[in-house]
């Protein structure tokens, strides 16, 4: 059995409370000083295993895409067709764990650093490339070949806006009202599925 060390569990603990305090502070209000206290920890610590708060932040988002992507993971596992298996992709985005408000104020606040921190756009093409994987092997049994791209995008494209809209409307917005954003679109790009059944499923597994 593969022990973890103590520095690498440190290292996981601040990366999951710098991820916290992104949801509560934004990137602009978030501190090296923020994290510490959250953590119980000193300044000199966090700045022993983060060389900067630009490191740690970086790391912090490292952090919430991986929880993101193997909660989409989970779901496509669970999925029997090519459509659920589309919906897992789309589900998963909107889990209740992650489509809060706290969580769209920090990913919009990350997004807005991205073109002037080279890292974190780096972060954002690797998510962005795996959702279009993703997205085009989940279309292939869907829709023609010369249409998966166009479809892919309009799903990405669409997702986001429902994030920015969650984090910039005063009352948010419901997962449930997102999905069904979701299933109108694919009513219409791929009006061959009952994409309404899938808003009754609990996730994909039934």
């Amino acid at each position: 059995m593969k022990l973890t060390r103590i520095s690498e569990i440190r290292r996981q603990e601040l990366r999951q409370v710098a991820y916290e305090v992104l949801q509560t502070e934004g990137m602009a209000g978030a501190t090296i000083e923020k994290v510490a206290q959250r953590a119980g920890a000193s300044k000199g610590i966090v700045h022993h295993y983060f060389k900067s708060k630009q490191q740690l932040f970086e790391h912090a988002m490292r952090h919430s895409n991986a929880l993101l992507r193997d909660e989409v993971i989970r779901r496509m596992r669970l999925a029997r067709s090519p459509e659920q298996r589309l919906w897992a992709i789309i589900d998963g985005n909107f889990s209740a764990d992650f489509f809060t408000r706290p969580m769209c104020h920090a990913w919009l606040s990350l997004c807005a650093e991205v073109p002037r921190e080279p890292q974190l756009a780096r972060i954002q093409r690797v998510v962005h490339s795996r959702m279009r994987s993703n997205l085009l092997t989940a279309l292939q049994s869907l829709v023609a070949r010369e249409q998966r791209e166009n479809v892919a995008l309009g799903i990405t494209s669409l997702i986001d806006g429902l994030w920015l809209q969650m984090g910039l409307r005063p009352h948010g917005l419901s997962a449930a009202d997102a999905l069904t954003q979701m299933a109108d679109y694919l009513s219409h790009r791929i009006p061959n599925v009952a994409w309404s059944e899938c808003l009754q499923r609990p996730e994909t597994a039934a």
